[in-house]
């Protein structure tokens, strides 16, 4: 099985549960293949802002994984375009995504593909917006340090995943899941990509569902 990852603080508590079913119920996971939505320019696999090291400290350490499966866009590489293009192609080599996980940014972003991203898009390197640099700042000492570039799974690339899952949480997320949820699908919304898929789940707590239509903030909703 071949699952796409995601990292955030939406993320941990996720990751924490995951690794105590799989404890639990000793589930065998030497044979997971997992691949990551993306990782910043410039920061190597023990920065510790890296996504290498934000998924070393919150899974792959907690169980027996095989580190040849274990794939991050390198943020390090010589040729940033052509370890991407690389990196899709790994996937396709393993025969796509059977899972993805994603949360989204405030400003819509999955992965790290901002707003008028094409739904085409494979794995690309980007300029960081403002407001995600702003947003992601608060996991820096300063605003400075924050990477200015990344590295990330293209739309294209997370629609292929035979299943998606999207988590979002925290009241200020709201504004964009009622975006999400009453809008089209549009390129200024690259969330909204996932209107096209036919088995997305969206996960919210009560904060980031608190715009969206009060029927639904009580409901388990289900886009498809």
């Amino acid at each position: 099985m071949a699952l796409g990852l995601a990292t955030g603080s939406t993320q941990e508590s996720l990751y924490a549960q995951l690794v105590r079913l799989i404890r639990q119920r000793s589930i065998d996971v030497s044979k997971l293949t997992t691949f990551n939505l993306d990782e910043y320019i410039g920061l190597g696999e023990w920065h510790r802002q890296s996504y290498r090291y934000y998924m070393h400290e919150h899974l792959f350490k907690h169980l027996p994984l095989s580190r040849q499966r274990l794939h991050v866009p390198d943020g390090l590489a010589d040729n940033p375009e052509k370890a991407c293009q690389a990196y899709s192609e790994a996937i396709r080599a393993a025969g796509g995504l059977d899972f993805q996980l994603l949360g989204i940014g405030s400003n819509g972003h999955i992965g790290f593909n901002e707003p008028y991203t094409p739904f085409s898009s494979r794995t690309h390197t980007v300029a960081l917006s403002d407001q995600t640099r702003l947003d992601n700042g608060r996991f820096f000492s300063a605003h400075s340090e924050v990477p200015t570039h990344a590295m990330t799974l293209g739309i294209q690339d997370i629609l292929e995943a035979r299943e998606i899952m999207l988590l979002a949480t925290g009241r200020h997320k709201a504004d964009t899941m009622a975006q999400l949820y009453h809008g089209d699908a549009n390129e200024a919304l690259p969330a909204s990509a996932l209107k096209h898929h036919h088995n997305v789940t969206i996960v919210m707590d009560r904060e980031a569902a608190s715009g969206l239509p009060e029927h639904m903030q009580n409901a388990n909703p289900r886009t498809r």
